[in-house]
């Protein structure tokens, strides 16, 4: 598969299975203009074949201060407010951030520095996130006179509750790295300058999972929790019964069987 072509704000790599995608704006605190969200929705949809996992960080100081206000402001130059224009606006960023958390592969972000209204919704829409101590998390939508349009009233209060997304927004009240954990941003915490080692550590570990197995983490598993009981235990039975038959999980469960793989010890 060709290289994917994406435009000076992000860079691509790889480290064996694991993708890395750099937000690489540093100079604009990694803000999110279009181009960079298409690029964004341009990558994950063309994930490089081989790549099991991805890892999403940024340069410089911060993951991401948001979106880049230039691209909503309207000057007396551009006419009357299109309400239209900003629907499509908003929608743009909904299927950017749908292709990664309803995508190939598993996403792991690493967030450090500001992590800030459309930087939070979009490492709201990664599977795994790894914060450094100096990450802080704000939605200032409410004291730029705009709402959430990428995704975040949906994803953001199913990690922390609306009564904190309001806090944030009403207020202005920032979390702190340490708050943001507690409350559920982050599933792992760690020193400053090390997010970016644990979170290719994790994308590693992911990557060598059963493909079958980490698309239904993705997508079924968060269908089957929103669910009614009786749906979900029905698609978690259909789930079950694909994954199970699939050649590689018959291998892994004669590997585990014959003691030729590893058993889960406490830490792991």
């Amino acid at each position: 598969m060709p290289e994917v072509q994406l435009p000076p704000t992000l860079t691509a790599s790889r480290d064996g299975d694991v993708g890395i995608l750099r937000l690489s704006r540093a100079a604009k605190r990694n803000a999110l203009d279009d181009q960079t969200v298409i690029g964004l929705r341009r990558y994950f949809m063309e994930v490089p074949e081989g790549v099991g996992a991805v890892v999403l960080h940024g340069e410089g100081e911060h993951f991401s201060a948001g979106l880049d206000l230039s691209e909503v402001y309207l000057s007396e130059a551009s006419g009357p407010i299109d309400i239209h224009r900003g629907v499509l606006h908003s929608q743009m960023w909904h299927k950017a951030f749908q292709e990664i958390q309803f995508g190939r592969v598993p996403v792991v972000s690493v967030l450090h520095g500001a992590v800030v209204g459309g930087g939070l919704e979009l490492a709201a829409s990664t599977h795994i996130r790894v914060a450094e101590r100096s990450a802080y998390y704000g939605l200032p939508e409410g004291q730029r006179g705009i709402f959430l349009g990428g995704g975040g009233s949906v994803r953001i209060p199913r990690l922390i509750g609306v009564h904190r997304v309001q806090d944030m927004m009403l207020t202005g009240r920032t979390l702190s790295a340490e708050e943001g954990h507690a409350a559920g941003i982050s599933q792992y915490l760690v020193a400053d300058g090390t997010g970016l080692d644990k979170g290719i550590e994790l994308a590693r570990r992911i990557a060598k999972n059963a493909a079958m197995t980490n698309f239904a983490v993705m997508h079924a598993l968060p269908r089957i929790a929103e669910s009614d009981p009786a749906t979900g235990f029905f698609m978690e039975s259909l789930m079950a019964a694909i994954a199970e038959t699939t050649p590689e999980a018959q291998q892994r469960l004669k590997d585990f069987l014959e003691k030729r793989a590893a058993k889960v010890l406490r830490g792991d």
